[in-house]
């Protein structure tokens, strides 16, 4: 049975506070591969797996106690799962699920704060102990008035330490990958929007209604009500829903019909969002799904806090680059690239052909499920493809050199929106109809 994270009593949230544990983990790094170096110096056993095991363990432990953007950024590393070391992977797939939650005194107090009242005033049933701690709040289980209800208590001073981590990252970024702050502005700026509206329960309780009510007719999915008294600017109350999420859920053997039909709620849910309403559940990591079998299969949807709203260029340039009459166009290819901010006017010809070539490649295959009238992601091929793709693009001398980031800052979430869709579907083995006739 896996231990139970220990309580946090306080977190790190000041400029200087962080960037001391930022440090603190540097040195503990250092002194593992000073000690593996040292076994294999005198000839001992020393194994690369358990050097990368124990600086898992160690950088792992420090994200968890940071919360905040550090450990959202391994969430999202964990949605990859061959970019990082198979030790890595795993420490930070618990991102997705559970890390150490607040203890039970500052529990108290943000309810003291938000209130003037204790949980267990608030609620005739309140559970101190959180069931599910994250990177921005931890959730809840409380009862009252015949209802059971999740409560997601935010983490004291987690928007001011975002601030603070962007500001403590962003210099030695730039001279790292010599670049100028005008150049990268635009897309730090994107990022640190998306993270704080994390935070502003206010704006996730409206989100999550309204999409909710947008969504109501579509098939097998399900939202929690929420309840704006029982909600403040650090805490979020709504249902309390059935299912599992999809480690667990997988781990009872659902059938295909299952897993095909959760898989067909999942697409339709997202190709309704893009096309439809123009805004985008932009954070499909496993832990804010939950699934079961009722009904064939069910997803129920779980938290808004991170919502890309699309402009309406935006939307149509995502969508013609991913259209089949572009591939068979290099001229409409190359002028919605440029459009894009991929190719530029002044990028001499040699490097546009190639930028153009690339994208032709890249989008021929991560736009291969929007062309195709059925797409079976159980096929392992499919994913083996992509990632082989995305180890060709990084040993190209051309995109090696190219410190420079290009394309719109628009992209960078809805990039992250469907690698993380197509990730959830691999791992059900869903054969789907994605709508196209």
């Amino acid at each position: 049975m896996e231990e139970s994270p220990k309580p946090l009593s306080s977190l790190p949230t000041s400029k200087v506070a962080r960037a001391a544990r930022f440090a603190k983990t540097g040195l503990n790094v250092g002194a593992n591969y000073v000690k593996h170096y040292a076994r294999r110096a005198v000839g001992a056993e020393a194994p690369t797996d358990a050097l990368h095991a124990a600086n898992a363990a160690e950088l792992y432990g420090t994200l968890s106690e940071m919360k905040g953007s550090v450990l959202k950024v391994a969430q999202m590393l964990a949605m990859e799962k061959k970019l990082l070391p198979a030790a890595y992977a795993d420490q930070f797939a618990q991102a997705q699920y559970q890390t150490p939650p607040l203890s039970g005194p500052l529990v108290v107090k943000a309810f003291r704060d938000a209130f003037g009242r204790s949980p267990f005033e608030v609620f005739e049933e309140f559970d101190i102990n959180a069931r599910q701690a994250a990177s921005i709040g931890q959730v809840h289980w409380a009862r009252g008035g015949g209802l059971t209800y999740a409560v997601k208590v935010q983490y004291p001073g987690v928007a001011d330490s975002i601030r603070s981590d962007i500001r403590l990252v962003k210099p030695i970024a730039l001279r790292v990958l010599g670049l100028s702050e005008d150049t990268v502005r635009p897309y730090l700026l994107e990022v640190e929007t998306r993270l704080l509206e994390e935070t502003d329960y206010a704006l996730e309780l409206q989100r999550g209604q309204e999409i909710a009510a947008q969504c109501a007719t579509l098939p097998h999915l399900e939202f929690p009500r929420y309840y704006p008294a029982l909600s403040s600017a650090r805490i979020l109350t709504m249902d309390w829903l059935p299912g599992q999420h999809l480690r667990e859920f997988l781990a009872t053997e659902p059938s295909s019909a299952v897993r095909n039909q959760l898989g067909q709620a999942l697409w339709d849910f997202y190709m309704h969002q893009l096309n439809t309403l123009r805004r985008v559940h932009a954070d499909p990591h496993p832990g804010n799904f939950l699934l079961r079998t009722d009904y064939g299969g069910t997803v129920a949807v779980l938290d808004f806090g991170c919502v890309k709203e699309i402009p309406a260029d935006v939307h149509r340039l995502f969508t013609a680059l991913l259209a089949p009459e572009t591939l068979a166009d290099p001229v409409r290819l190359a002028a919605l690239l440029e459009e894009a901010g991929v190719v530029r006017p002044e990028t001499d010809p040699a490097q546009r052909v190639f930028y153009v070539s690339t994208m032709h490649t890249s989008l021929e295959l991560v736009g291969r499920p929007f062309r195709q009238a059925m797409f079976d992601f159980g096929d392992p091929a499919y994913m083996q493809a992509l990632y082989a793709l995305g180890d060709d693009l990084l040993q190209q001398p051309e995109l090696r050199q190219q410190r420079e980031p290009r394309g719109s800052e628009h992209f960078i979430y809805l990039n992250r929106t469907y690698v993380g869709l197509y990730a959830l579907l691999t791992e059900l083995r869903a054969h789907i109809q994605t709508g196209l006739r």
